[in-house]
């Protein structure tokens, strides 16, 4: 008889994934949540997994042999944390589960930062995939040469999106110290996650946390220009480090002390759509794809930098770059019509709301960008963050901030301080029908959230086939 597995929260990313690999090691899985959307409600059903809409005693009738309780929305006094606690029920957090029995014998490549962590981990699967490793991968999106997000794998390597946001109700701890890799992506470090960290402080100590556990004969890849990232190495640093930096117009003089090779991009396209990587002033190829930004050229220095950790050479890695496909819900157009082009993109931060603005400037150049924002995350909803924001969308030529009902700050300060055309919209469907205006207009509208947005995408799609 299989081992039996209940996930708590199994919609969300991580756990939904995590319920994938153990579908795939053999387990008896099911699990409960609140109503479940796409992607991941149609990859849990292809899977065959049993997922309950909201979660009752009955559901645990046969006792599993692990709960797996996921961080997001179920703190105690939650009846299913009840339930388990008050029954002795064996449970663990989700990236307990994940260090423990999936990645505990792998090569792991994590992925790590404020900013680009999905995309990041998407290329290095990708990369080693097309090498012929197989690699096994847990990603926080759905990367379009896959299909999925998640899988075994038949290779020692495991690449992971490795997220800083705490692990459990009873484990405070980030969820990346659980991971342990042997190559570890450092992207970026900002201030995020308003509702866990006090400042940006305590995010470098759990940083600091996940430098310690990796071995003397991995490789840590970090920014060459991050005062944060720097920080948090000079607190102690036991491994090699290589640093990664987008755009020099000229040969580049090292400015860092770590003696660790350097990649960068020794010439660029304005919007990022090509570039050619050197390795230590030695060029080495150049990519060629449809992502755009600066940021996305980071996020493909670091990965060729892992992937050649890994084993593979940088001349195989900027070729499966050429034929990345991509992340769901990172600058994805879903509709257009007449000359109207409408992108939805994952933005979740000011900077990756500003870099995402920018490369599509530097690709559309006059052309009219409308930028439509739901400040959706804990952080953006509490305003933590309203000066940053205030700025953010000056690529664009319009915004349109969403109030949604678990905004808690007034908007009309973003309108007030914006240095683009701004104003303050809280209905959806009048909010759609201001898109279908364009319709004949040559406009990139961008829909910036983390979340559903109560359905706009359809909606849009909708109106623009009616």
């Amino acid at each position: 008889m299989s081992q039996s597995i209940y996930f708590l929260g199994i919609g969300g990313t991580l756990m939904g994934s995590l319920a994938l690999l153990a579908k795939e090691s053999g387990y008896d899985v099911a699990g409960s949540d609140d109503p479940i959307y796409p992607p991941m409600s149609g990859q849990l059903a292809s899977a065959g997994i049993t997922v309950h809409q909201a979660f009752a005693p009955s559901d645990l009738d046969r006792t599993p042999n692990k709960i797996v309780i996921g961080n997001a929305k179920l703190p105690r006094g939650d009846p299913a944390v009840e339930f388990v606690l008050n029954q002795n029920l064996d449970y663990t957090s989700g990236a307990a589960w994940l260090g423990e029995t999936i990645l505990r014998d792998r090569w792991v490549i994590a992925i790590a930062g404020t900013h680009g962590k999905t995309t990041t981990t998407s290329m290095v699967a990708w990369i080693l995939d097309y090498a012929g490793l197989n690699p096994g991968f847990l990603i926080g999106g759905v990367p379009k040469n896959f299909g999925m997000s998640a899988r075994l794998g038949k290779s020692p390597f495991f690449v992971v999106e490795a997220d800083e946001y705490d692990t459990s109700y009873f484990d405070r701890r980030s969820k990346f110290v659980h991971y342990r890799p042997k190559t570890l992506v450092i992207n970026n470090l900002e201030y995020d996650h308003a509702d866990i960290f006090d400042d940006l402080a305590a995010i470098q100590t759990q940083f600091h946390h996940l430098i310690r556990t990796v071995p003397s004969d991995g490789l840590i890849i970090a920014p060459e220009q991050s005062s944060s990232v720097d920080e948090v190495l000079r607190q102690g640093c036991w491994t090699p480090v290589s640093r990664f930096v987008a755009l020099q117009e000229n040969r580049l003089q090292r400015i860092d002390s770590d003696n660790g090779d350097l990649w960068h991009a020794s010439t660029m396209k304005p919007d990022g759509s090509r570039f050619t990587v050197a390795l230590n002033n030695t060029d080495l190829g150049s990519v060629e794809w449809s992502l755009l930004g600066a940021h996305n050229v980071n996020n493909a220095l670091t990965a060729i930098a892992a992937s050649r950790h890994a084993g593979v050479s940088a001349s195989v890695a900027i070729e499966a770059l050429c034929r990345f496909e991509g992340v769901k819900r990172r600058m994805e157009l879903f509709a257009e019509k007449d000359g109207l082009k409408c992108y939805d993109d994952f933005a979740h931060h000011p900077s990756a709301i500003r870099t995402t603005l920018q490369g599509l400037r530097n690709h559309v150049g006059n052309e009219h960008i409308l930028a439509i924002v739901e400040p959706r995350t804990h952080t953006m909803s509490l305003g933590t963050l309203r000066d940053d924001l205030c700025h953010c969308t000056a690529p664009a030529d319009e915004v349109v901030w969403f109030r949604s009902e678990n905004t808690q700050w007034d908007l009309t300060e973003l309108v007030n301080g914006s240095l683009t055309a701004a104003s303050v919209e809280h209905d959806l469907d009048r909010l759609v029908d201001r898109i279908g205006t364009r319709v004949g207009d040559t406009c990139h509208v961008v829909i910036m959230s983390n979340g559903g947005f109560g359905g706009i995408y359809d909606k849009i799609s909708e109106r623009l086939s009616a």
